[in-house]
């Protein structure tokens, strides 16, 4: 019984709570339900949804990337600096941006695999090092007075979708693809679930790792520049605490923190979990406070269940052997 109800919550947890999530924030709100709510929300969790997918990745492989809320900044700060500053062509400026986050993402990668430093502890630092080269960049200061036609790609649509919630779609389809249809993939759930006996049966895991990270990086530009446009101003500080709602919502998507567990459509679930507290909070007025407080314990909560899993997973393969 207990085993048939951890499978259950495994499957269809994620989507029971979804559902209670939206229909608590429907009757608590009179305009959760507003088409133009509904279309802001999917909007604002586009940026986020997006880094979950290069999060997902690398947590497949038991990794983590702390890095990418700092890798909004960079390419956001990069990208508006560009038009501004050097007076680029818009897509000139924000394959530049996208650039800049493959480069972090590689550089995170080379630390991980050739220096052996462990992911946590690699990604920390390069945020770190990638939010002060933001600040150093910018003096400080918020850099605006962009070309009209950018405004298109976080406030425009297409066919009366927003664009960012198309670019959320392309890239949650193609994730999804390449997650589950692909070798790429199959050799994720390979390192992350014994690192030392993917390296023995041929993958070549530093390679897989560094490209894991460089696609999580480019992820993270892409949001960036989402976020840059949504906002019409390159701030230093943009993305801060993106990463801990990336986490949060690969974790609750059901991707094991351990590495090599878990489907990617469940990450979905996750995201549209996590845009939908967001908006209902602040649309109920909450304290920026009390939603940080908030957002926390849902991690704690996510992690506590993928343990619990875990635990009664290996209390039964133990009583089997005895």
């Amino acid at each position: 019984m207990k085993k048939r109800k951890g499978e259950v919550f495994q499957k269809y947890g994620t989507a029971v709570i979804l559902v209670l999530l939206f229909v608590f924030f429907a009757f608590r709100t009179e305009t959760f339900l507003s088409v133009s709510n509904i279309w802001n929300m999917l909007r604002q969790t586009a940026v986020t949804g997006i880094i979950s997918l290069g999060m997902t990745m690398a947590m497949l492989t038991s990794g983590i990337d702390l890095s990418v809320s700092a890798v909004v900044a960079i390419s956001s700060v990069t990208c508006s600096m560009c038009m501004v500053n050097l007076k680029l062509n818009m897509w000139a400026a924000i394959l530049i941006a996208l650039l800049a986050g493959l480069a972090a993402g590689f550089v995170n990668g080379l630390f991980i695999t050739y220096i052996k430093i462990p992911p946590l502890i690699a990604t920390l630092g390069t945020q770190t090092a990638i939010r002060g080269l933001a600040y150093i960049m910018t003096g400080g200061y918020t850099v605006y007075g962009f070309p009209k036609a950018f405004d298109f790609i976080g406030k425009g649509y297409i066919a009366g979708i927003p664009v960012p919630v198309i670019l959320l779609i392309v890239v949650l389809v193609i994730g999804w693809y390449v997650i589950n249809k692909t070798k790429f993939g199959r050799y994720l759930y390979a390192i992350g679930g014994n690192n030392e006996a993917s390296r023995l049966s041929g993958i070549n895991v530093n390679r897989r790792l560094v490209m894991t990270y460089a696609i999580s990086g480019g992820l993270a530009a892409l949001a960036g520049i989402i976020e840059l446009s949504r906002l019409s101003s390159g701030q230093p500080n943009a993305g801060e605490g993106y990463e801990m709602s990336a986490i949060t919502a690969v974790v609750l998507g059901g991707i094991s923190v351990s590495g090599g567990e878990g489907k990617f459509s469940g990450v979905v679930f996750g995201i549209l979990i996590m845009g939908i507290l967001s908006s209902g909070l602040i649309m109920m007025n909450v304290s920026t406070y009390y939603q940080q407080l908030i957002k926390g314990l849902v991690l704690l909560f996510a992690v506590s269940i993928d343990q619990i899993l875990k635990l009664n997973l290996l209390s039964r393969s133990s009583r089997v052997r005895s």
